[in-house]
């Protein structure tokens, strides 16, 4: 009888040993499941996720009116805005904007808050450092603005002891900074985050002088009354590229493909006129 009671017993707890070894084999099967799933997800690529996702997220400023603004619908808007768009169309996807300012843009994009930014970003040496771009969709002249009655700043070789306003964190103040400076002598660089209060600053005394293109400050110019001018001789020309994260290289391969189909179609142009009123330089 004992005998009976201790195989009994024995029974009972080989039953109980097989339940728990099945019982950690499916949690360690499942485990290895979900991290090889997350592997999968990790390797595609940032191009297979948009289209995945069916959605293009766009870093822009949206206060930077021709190139991207919000309109009277709250829409976003603009030349970068509609780039972006027949970009995102002719991936197959929707376009998503996230407005960004532009000293955080670099960050923002970093911190995958987008997956491109398409908002003006000049093509530079450094900025290839930390991103990868596209091939230039625009090609700007960047010129010196004054006030309307100011008439002694002509060119950048007046800037030396006068205040002059640029936005903060753009190819501009870098070029200020480090290229103009110690070529003309110390000058005052005042930062800001829109083209508005810049201009706005200049209109009324505060700074002496700025640098832009007409075509970003035309807008804002007719719309405030500003009382200002562009004065001498373009002083460099910037040219902007659409940005991604390093590493995306079948993405700038797709986003080349479509922004050369774009030109030989027209559609580039048609976007271009809109906006600018003339046919982009060769």
């Amino acid at each position: 009888m004992m005998m009976k009671k201790k195989s009994f017993l024995l029974g009972i707890l080989l039953a109980v040993f097989a339940i728990m070894l099945t019982a950690c084999g499916s949690d360690s099967d499942k485990q290895e499941g979900e991290e090889s799933q997350g592997a999968n997800t990790e390797g595609s690529s940032l191009l297979d996720q948009i289209k995945e996702e069916g959605q293009l997220k766009v870093g822009l400023m949206g206060t930077y009116k021709p190139y991207n603004f919000i309109n009277e619908d709250q829409e976003m808007d603009g030349f970068d805005a509609d780039i972006a768009k027949e970009v995102a169309n002719r991936l197959g996807v929707d376009v998503e904007f996230v407005a960004q300012e532009f000293s955080g843009m670099i960050a923002g994009l970093q911190s995958e808050k987008f997956d491109v930014v398409i908002s003006q970003m000049t093509i530079t040496d450094e900025r290839k450092e930390q991103m990868d771009f596209s091939d230039p969709y625009i090609t700007n002249q960047v010129k010196v603005i004054v006030k309307e009655d100011n008439d002694s700043i002509t060119s950048v070789e007046d800037f030396k002891g006068k205040n002059i306003g640029v936005g903060l964190g753009t190819n501009d103040e870098t070029y200020l900074r480090t290229e103009l400076m110690p070529e003309v002598g110390d000058f005052n660089i005042m930062t800001y985050d829109d083209v508005v209060t810049t201009l706005k600053d200049l209109d009324t005394g505060r700074i002496d002088a700025t640098i832009n293109n007409i075509y970003a400050i035309t807008p804002v110019v007719e719309q405030n009354g500003f009382k200002i001018k562009a004065v001498g001789e373009p002083i460099k020309s910037d040219q902007a590229g659409i940005a991604t994260r390093k590493g995306n290289e079948e993405l700038i391969e797709e986003l080349n493909s479509i922004l050369a189909e774009m030109k030989e179609d027209g559609t580039y142009n048609e976007i271009f006129v809109k906006w600018f009123g003339e046919e982009p330089q060769a």
